[in-house]
């Protein structure tokens, strides 16, 4: 019956083990909050028969399309070297996915209140200019998935913290910008991950609701701008697994491209 749907959980479990309240909006703003989290059970997946597809898909891109987070994670220590200082222990943990403002708040709790951001947000780049000379491994299943959502005419959009240089090196590197209708950067914005704005800003460019709108994240700020944006958020956990946190706030979890293929392809999303 259209508008109609139907909400499935996996894997089976007794009633009494649901520990958060799954929602399921009708007809059109099917996005849930977060798929629900079961005692002694790995996160759920929460799918609904649908006709409808998803209107768009917003990628992230380091730790997400391309194998990057491990070398942004080694480049820390020397670029505050360059500056008389040293990293310190979490660091780079709180400023993943981050950007702007943000990623000087984050070095603002590190290094004090009048540390000079810029120089160090500055250094990190110049490091990741030498380390990034080729263009970085992808991610297994990237080839796949972006292939599949051309197919199928649904418009894609590249939304990362990184510089737009950055995001053009590796993306023309592997000869994938064709495959994007819209590309942002964190520098384009004074607030990045978790606010929402970026996603909400690509969506716009791609002419679609977020309601509508797929978000796929590796990372702990970006899972949070998903949700907070109140897009179809599912994550790709990279060098952090998902926590209880990221399991109340997204939509899904999924191991890798992969997977999220296969549930677009059931349409799980």
């Amino acid at each position: 019956m259209q508008g109609i749907a139907k909400c499935f959980i996996f894997p089976p479990v007794k009633l009494h083990q649901i520990v958060s309240t799954m929602v399921c909006k009708l007809p059109n703003l099917w996005y849930n909050r977060g798929t629900e989290h079961f005692a002694g059970h790995s996160p759920a997946f929460l799918w609904k028969e649908h006709t409808a597809m998803i209107d768009g898909v917003i990628f992230d891109m380091d730790g997400l399309m391309f194998d990057t987070e491990r070398v942004w994670a080694t480049l820390w220590a020397p670029a505050l070297a360059t500056l008389g200082l040293s990293y310190k222990e979490g660091l780079d943990v709180a400023a993943r996915g981050t950007a702007g403002d943000t990623m000087r708040a984050v070095l603002r709790r590190f290094y004090g209140e009048n540390c000079d951001t810029d120089a160090i947000i500055a250094a990190l780049h110049a490091q990741a200019e030498k380390a990034f000379q080729a263009p970085p491994p992808k991610k297994p299943g990237l080839d796949e998935i972006l292939t599949w959502l051309d197919a199928q005419h649904i418009p894609m959009a590249v939304a990362s913290s990184s510089r737009m240089a950055s995001i053009r090196h590796h993306l023309d590197g592997w000869g994938l910008t064709h495959y994007f209708k819209v590309i942002v950067s964190g520098e384009q914005f004074s607030a990045s991950k978790p606010d929402p704005e970026i996603f909400l800003q690509a969506a716009k460019a791609l002419g679609t609701k977020p309601g509508r709108t797929l978000v796929l994240e590796d990372s702990y700020n970006g899972v949070r701008a998903g949700a907070n944006g109140r897009f179809i958020t599912v994550m790709v956990p990279d060098m952090a697994p998902a926590n209880d946190e990221m399991r109340r706030l997204y939509t899904a979890e999924c191991r890798d491209l992969y997977e999220v293929l296969d549930g677009l392809q059931k349409g799980r999303f």
